[in-house]
């Protein structure tokens, strides 16, 4: 059994870089994306948005594309329309403000585990996203849960790359211009999607997987994850977990 973490008592430092997901893991805003992503579809390719698609472990650029083949539009070569597409995106989330507090909300103990592991030495926080920059920016503030993530240094959906891809960019370039890359063994990613824990494993990330009703303990267990909570309303095991993920 893993002891609890003591931050004062560790013999030395371990530089950590702790990567959370958004999207029912922080918080559950999933009726407001889905009538964000509807309005914006139909605004880009002047189609209703019909068959929708999940968001696990996707970046909003990713879904555009799926949406599009799911939904039989045609689109031209060499156009723009992605990026049309998230910036509509963008506009329609923006214009839900009020919807957001009133029919989105905090998963359990996501802002108390968002400070305790803020406790632990040489930590860094940030998020990967599939929402765009702007979108999960809006979303955390909204909810408070900003104030203990180094946003500069996320990785988002706003760029046409898998999630695997955020999470290796995030592990070179987190210590800023000249710094040192953090390594796989020094890197945690939050998350309650199976497809995330593939991208984790994938990116060079340790994933530490947390029940959202969403995805059994079994499934994120096969996707790889050795370290499953059941849920993030115990801060002490989220910290624990991060801890015992990154000590050598």
């Amino acid at each position: 059994m893993v002891a609890s973490p003591n931050p004062d008592a560790e013999e030395s430092a371990i530089s950590r870089l702790v990567l959370w997901n958004i999207d029912l893991t922080l918080l559950d805003v999933g009726q407001v994306m889905r009538a964000a992503y509807a309005e914006a579809f139909e605004k880009v390719t002047g189609e209703p948005l019909v068959y929708l698609t999940s968001a696990s472990g996707r970046t909003d650029s990713e879904m555009f594309f799926e949406f599009c083949a799911r939904n039989y539009v045609e689109l031209e070569p060499d156009t723009e329309v992605l990026g049309d597409f998230l910036a509509a995106l963008e506009a329609s989330f923006a214009s839900r403000h009020e919807q957001l507090l009133a029919k989105g909300r905090v998963m359990p103990g996501a802002a108390a585990s968002l400070a305790a592991v803020a406790a632990l030495p040489d930590t860094v926080q940030t998020v990967v996203s599939g929402s765009t920059r702007a979108n999960a920016i809006a979303k955390l503030v909204a909810f408070g849960l900003d104030t203990h993530l180094n946003l500069a240094v996320g990785g988002f959906g706003s760029v046409n790359y898998p999630k695997s891809s955020l999470i290796q960019s995030i592990r070179l370039h987190a210590s800023g211009e000249g710094g040192r890359a953090y390594a796989e063994d020094e890197t945690v990613f939050v998350t309650g999607s199976a497809p995330d824990v593939r991208a984790a494993l994938i990116g060079g990330a340790i994933p530490v997987a947390v029940l959202n009703g969403s995805t059994t303990e079994g499934q994120l267990r096969d996707a790889g994850a050795q370290i499953v909570l059941p849920d993030l309303s115990d801060p002490r095991a989220v910290m624990t977990a991060v801890h015992q993920a990154t000590t050598r």
